[in-house]
């Protein structure tokens, strides 16, 4: 049996690696979060020692690892602009790392954190569960097989409606969550690069607090992508959208990703994880958009930020 500890089990993103732990049969021993909204840890793990102090958090894992009880992984979920920081506190502690996307806001702190692991012999396991969908492994094949292809012309949409509450969160905060290009597309860049290359350029449409928009070229695509959290970008009852149209080929990825973080855990138990080499190109490229002159004039914003519901920004 695996030993856990997790940082951030009050947020959003915990649940899943919750119900993760306790699928492959692993043990929660400790966790933190400033927030004592944890209830969630009765229906996985109620004997887990829990802490809203790090210093505490960090004395008990201490304590555990001297009387010999073995922490095989540290589970980071804390908002964005600290997961560079509680991996290295993970690397530093001996114990391997699983950390929620993104690793890091910034191309440079991905680089300290490769060096720590050589210097700790320990790893970092990212959660790129989009990597895992069958109708993506699906495409990667297919684009393998057909090598000779020259560059595929591919529109992505990302719609996912937010709350009020999002604004007053975290979240909301650039400098915390690396904005909306973060936030939710930074999954699919990672898997369209593991795909399709590496980035070549960008062009930049749209960055607003709610929405973005560009265009990737990448080694073998030209990608147009649409990202938003605004519920009046969608259809009537719909609370997601997730697309993507290749060659004219629409492929609907709405559906499908209830079981994905099961799925990595599996792979990072077996030693199969994604480490933090592969995940340097997909965070050099957030932050060269977020760097990015917006090179859209008045009228283009104006009719980008009053699309069709549902329409799709470049047709």
């Amino acid at each position: 049996m695996n030993n856990f500890a997790i940082i951030g089990v009050a947020g959003y993103i915990a649940p899943k690696h919750l119900e993760a732990i306790k699928n492959i049969g692993g043990n929660l021993l400790a966790a933190l979060d400033p927030s004592d909204s944890v209830g969630i840890l009765d229906q996985y793990f109620s004997k887990a020692a829990f802490f809203t102090e790090f210093e505490r958090f960090d004395r008990h894992l201490e304590k555990l690892q001297r009387s010999g009880i073995k922490i095989d992984y540290l589970v980071v979920c804390s908002p964005n602009y600290l997961h560079d920081a509680h991996s290295r506190y993970g690397l530093r502690m001996g114990i391997n790392v699983i950390c929620e996307k993104p690793l890091a806001l910034n191309p440079w702190n991905v680089d300290q954190l490769a060096e720590l692991e050589k210097e700790t012999g320990k790893k970092i396991n990212n959660i790129l569960q989009l990597r895992l969908h069958p109708e993506l492994i699906s495409l990667k094949q297919r684009v393998l097989r057909n090598e000779n292809h020259s560059i595929y012309k591919i529109n992505l949409t990302y719609i996912t409606s937010r709350g009020s509450w999002y604004y007053a969160s975290w979240k909301a905060n650039e400098e915390k969550s690396g904005g909306i290009v973060t936030n939710i597309g930074i999954h699919f860049f990672d898997v369209l690069i593991s795909i399709f290359g590496n980035v070549k350029s960008l062009e930049i449409h749209r960055y607003h607090h709610d929405s973005a928009a560009g265009i990737l070229f990448l080694e073998k695509a030209e990608v147009k992508w649409f990202l938003s959290i605004n519920a009046d970008h969608l259809e009537g009852d719909q609370k997601v959208f997730r697309g993507i149209e290749i060659e004219n080929e629409k492929l609907d990825f709405t559906t499908g990703f209830n079981n994905l973080h099961i799925e990595s855990y599996k792979q990072i138990i077996a030693e199969k994880g994604f480490y933090t080499s592969e995940v340097k190109e997909s965070i050099d490229l957030i932050h060269k958009i977020r760097k990015a002159k917006i090179c859209y004039n008045k009228e283009n914003a104006h009719n980008l930020a009053n699309l069709p519901l549902s329409k799709h920004p470049f047709e």
